[in-house]
């Protein structure tokens, strides 16, 4: 497996600053349509980082060219993320021209450094098509008002989905079929995982910004519970499933392919927007730990995490085609939870502390399955002995 390489590194930067920038857009819309709206920012934001991890898969990062190409697209994606506050009033068109920009420039990159190699060729020849379409429709919704806007880009994401499951089929070309790529997937695993830790630092970057500025003992309390609910998704995602799945993506064979789609570009986002919900959540916890929770502070604070764990339950589903009960579970009583804290007019903090227990509860579930599954693993090399 390829390692993550510096230039890589240095390109997701940039991401710290979109995550921050969607967390911001969400806290200051915090309505239904406001959450859509970050929704569909984050899901072309998501484009832009999971095809650039697919090149890089593909590229080596470090030969000059593919440098070039990085730098040029983390100049865009920081332009993409300082128009993100504006994207659905004044800076919409400049959103779309950055995005049309760095999805076909970065393909046409891709068609020129690949030449040599048939069956990359044909799959970025097949894939450019329909980029070319889906940023049309961008654009277009740049150029459009309320409402309309929504509409097109919602319909570029369900195209750019649709078309990467049915495999970008061009008529006189055919389709690229997943089980044919050359896929690192141990590189794309070790990608995302990348990906979760900027979110998740974000989020403390964001609780940490917000205590400076108005440091108290109440605040510190908040604070503390705030970074233990981050650390705790991170124990979730890394303790165990983080390696574990990089080894399963690596030996599925000519199934790599096909379960990459599925697990980085489809699974990661959710979980990526559950870690942006909750950052809204801890800025709600910091700013007034002991408010009653509302409907959005409830969403916030406890729709987060369960957001997380949902995506988080499908990505171990699809990778080991185990039921995930531990998390569904969570996801259940998260969800139950919020109604009965708006109802009671529990505390922000209490709300926080009930989404950190569960989160916990999952944790602790794992860690005894796991040493279940070690002990069976001893008593059958000892039966074998």
């Amino acid at each position: 497996m390829e390692p993550t390489t510096s230039t890589e590194l240095f390109f997701d930067l940039v991401f710290i600053f979109t995550i921050t920038q969607l967390a911001h857009y969400l806290i200051e819309h915090a309505d239904w349509r406001g959450a859509a709206r970050t929704a569909l920012l984050l899901a072309l934001v998501w484009f832009v980082w999971v095809y650039t991890a697919w090149v890089t898969n593909w590229l080596h990062p470090d030969r000059a060219p593919v440098r070039a190409l990085l730098i040029g697209l983390m100049l865009g994606s920081l332009l993409l993320s300082a128009a993100i506050p504006g994207a659905f009033a004044g800076t919409g068109l400049l959103f779309a021209l950055v995005y049309v920009t760095v999805q076909v420039g970065r393909t046409l990159f891709a068609l020129w450094a690949v030449r040599g190699h048939p069956l990359l060729v044909d799959g970025f020849q097949k894939t450019l098509p329909w980029f070319a379409g889906t940023s049309a429709l961008v654009v277009l919704g740049g150029l459009g008002g309320e409402g309309v806007r929504e509409a097109l880009w919602a319909t570029a994401i369900v195209c750019d989905v649709v078309g990467l499951s049915i495999g970008y089929p061009v008529p006189g070309l055919g389709r690229t079929r997943a089980e044919r790529w050359e896929v690192e997937g141990g590189h794309l695993a070790e990608r995302c995982q990348a990906f979760i830790l900027i979110a998740l630092g974000e989020s403390i970057l964001v609780t940490g910004s917000t205590l400076a500025q108005q440091l108290s003992v109440v605040t510190s309390g908040a604070f503390v519970l705030a970074f233990a609910g981050s650390v705790a998704l991170w124990w979730v995602y890394f303790a165990r499933s983080a390696s574990a799945a990089t080894e399963v993506v690596v030996r599925a064979g000519e199934r790599t392919g096909g379960l990459s789609r599925v697990a980085f570009n489809y699974l990661h986002p959710v979980m990526v927007a559950g870690i942006v919900v909750t950052s809204a959540g801890d800025e709600r916890l910091l700013h007034e730990p002991g408010a009653p929770a509302d409907t959005v502070a409830a969403l916030f604070i406890l729709g987060g995490p369960a957001l997380f764990l949902a995506g988080h339950a499908a990505y171990r589903a699809v990778l080991w085609r185990a039921r995930p009960t531990s998390r569904i579970g969570a996801v259940a009583l998260l969800l139950a939870l919020v109604p009965v804290s708006v109802e009671l007019e529990a505390p922000v903090a209490v709300c926080a502390a009930a989404a950190l227990v569960v989160t916990v509860a999952v944790i602790l579930v794992d860690r005894r399955r796991a040493g279940g599954e070690r002990r069976a693993a001893a008593a059958a090399r000892d039966d074998r002995a």
